[in-house]
């Protein structure tokens, strides 16, 4: 098997400057050994280019292929109609005022409708050519972790009604995909707008592949963090395991990761569908170039919301200490009132370095500072996104201590100034591994695989409960006002996807995991061999 494309191989550039100090050398054969080893259990597969857009071509010429094949029929274009105005909005805040109310009047006003403004399902033809065309090119390693994710209830024999209804104690939302329509029975509103654009983005996916979504039913939780607990559903308990839908997951549960509402956009804190983000963000590291970036490690976020992020702010540059980082308080309210002028986050990619660390759970913010090009400072996880679990220390970022934060991020920013082109090349790796694995045709490849290989383990036939209430793009985005509406319609699929998804890796073996482990491990180790060392000089 060939080498995957994550792991280049050094340069001769990289060998020499690594020859210049003894922690360069140490760092060079973690990295080696890392080359070598990765390349018997994961692989990394390079995305095809979309072609270039051919010139108009007469009528009678387009009418056939190359072959003399008759060409297959132009998908239509998707379109928002709205037939009736928009309904007046709901109190939800529990009393009068001008409040902002902390959950979705859209989904709740879209499911109240007594009349569906849903139109018919997808155009037989248009879906049949969908399924029919593929795609030649293989997924990103982290789609393996799908199986993963699944691999408890697979070992179960699949899952029954009952799995899924132990699901709904904690779940925001059940979401039925019937024929591709898709229905919600919505149990309590989640914070903001998370149910909304996470049931968008589904809405989304059946649009790109028309035909392709089978029929499913399933139970999504919209809090930070996940809740089924590994250790209660072993032995003869697996048998009552529920199959619950998350944003993250942790070495202690077994929630399935699904991706998080961000990538359709976040209003409540003007937050762009992740296309126009990633745009953003390019075009920040294009403005300042690494080296003539500030020589700090950056962090800018909400404090309270975590122990381990108030440590962190004592990490910030004092009149008696500097560890390198500037530290930042985001004040969301404040920000709101003067129009996020400060909170632009294509604007931010302005230091060699960028510090990432947890808050209550995952965050949402990860892929926007390992876009940015800094070599990225991640304070040690506890969770995982769907597609972290594939980052690798030393590669795509440099591993933080939690329990020593500050001298931890000196001695890290200390290394990368002394060794600029090594810094630069992780921050680098790491913006590229964003760019062309985690762009929305990844994303919704990603949905695709999960929720077909769901599907396959449902031991019940899916049937519409009478609570649940059709939604499609039009119920939604004609009740939506404002950043909302304005979200929606720039992440909306414009029209389905001509090519199929890429195709799903393979399985982990037992092997391959143990070996994904002991490599983070080892390259954890070896920073923090390094900063002992430092720390006695």
């Amino acid at each position: 098997m060939a080498a995957a494309a994550d792991f280049r191989r050094p340069t001769p550039k990289f060998v020499a400057a690594l020859s210049r100090t003894s922690s360069a050398f140490l760092f060079f054969s973690v990295v080696v050994v890392g080359l070598v080893s990765s390349a018997r259990w994961i692989t990394r597969f390079t995305l095809q280019a979309s072609p270039p857009a051919t010139a108009a071509i007469p009528a009678a010429v387009a009418a056939t292929t190359r072959a003399g094949v008759p060409a297959a029929p132009p998908h239509p274009t998707y379109s928002i109609s709205c037939s009736t105005p928009p309904r007046p909005p709901l109190n939800l805040s529990g009393g009068g005022g001008a409040r902002t109310p902390q959950t979705s009047q859209t989904l709740a006003l879209a499911l109240s409708s007594s009349s569906s403004s849903c139109r018919s399902s997808p155009d037989p033809a248009t879906a049949s050519a969908s399924v029919s065309a593929s795609n030649s090119s293989s997924c990103p390693s982290y789609f393996r972790f799908i199986h993963e994710d699944l691999r408890p209830w697979r070992d179960a024999g699949g899952i029954t009604r009952a799995m899924l209804a132990r699901a709904r104690v904690t779940a925001s939302f059940r979401l039925l995909v019937l024929g591709g329509r898709a229905f919600v029975h919505r149990f309590r509103p989640a914070f903001q707008t998370r149910d909304l654009f996470t049931i968008w983005g589904v809405l989304q996916l059946l649009r790109r592949y028309p035909g392709r979504v089978p029929d499913l039913d399933l139970m999504f939780d919209c809090a930070d963090w996940p809740v089924v607990r590994t250790h209660l559903y072993r032995g003869k308990h697996a048998a009552f395991m529920p199959p619950l839908f998350s944003y993250c997951g942790d070495d202690r549960t077994l929630d399935i990761v699904f991706p998080d509402w961000s990538f359709w956009g976040w209003p409540e804190i003007n937050i762009k569908p992740w296309d126009a983000l990633r745009q953003d963000l390019k075009d920040g590291n294009n403005r300042v170039k690494w080296l003539d970036r500030v020589p700090y490690a950056y962090w800018k976020g909400n404090p309270a919301v975590a122990v381990t992020r108030q440590e962190l702010v004592n990490c910030n540059v004092s009149t008696t200490k500097d560890w390198n980082a500037r530290i930042y308080k985001q004040d969301w309210f404040r920000e709101s009132k003067a129009g996020y002028k400060d909170s632009n986050l294509g604007s931010q990619c302005t230091h060699r370095y960028k510090i990432y660390i947890e808050g209550s759970a995952w965050s949402v913010s990860q892929k926007y500072i390992l876009a940015c090009d800094s070599m990225t400072l991640l304070v040690t996880p506890r969770y995982y996104d769907f597609f972290s679990r594939s980052l690798m220390p030393i590669q795509h970022y440099w591993p933080v201590h939690n329990d020593n934060k500050c001298d931890s991020i000196k001695y890290a920013v200390d290394w990368g100034n002394s060794h600029k082109q090594l810094a630069q090349r992780i921050g680098k790796q790491a913006s590229d591994f964003i760019e062309e694995d985690v762009n929305m045709d990844r994303v919704y490849d990603y949905m695709l695989h999960l929720l077909t290989e769901y599907a396959k383990l449902l031991r019940f036939r899916p049937i519409k409960p009478p609570e649940a209430v059709e939604i499609c793009p039009d119920s939604l985005a004609c009740q939506a006002e404002g950043l909302e509406k304005k979200f929606l319609m720039e992440s909306m699929v414009k029209s389905a996807r001509d090519a199929g998804p890429c195709d799903l890796p393979p399985p982990f073996n037992p092997q391959e995991l143990a070996m994904i482990k002991r490599r983070k491990d080892n390259s954890i180790k070896q920073i923090q061999t390094w900063e002992r060392i430092s720390g006695r000089a």
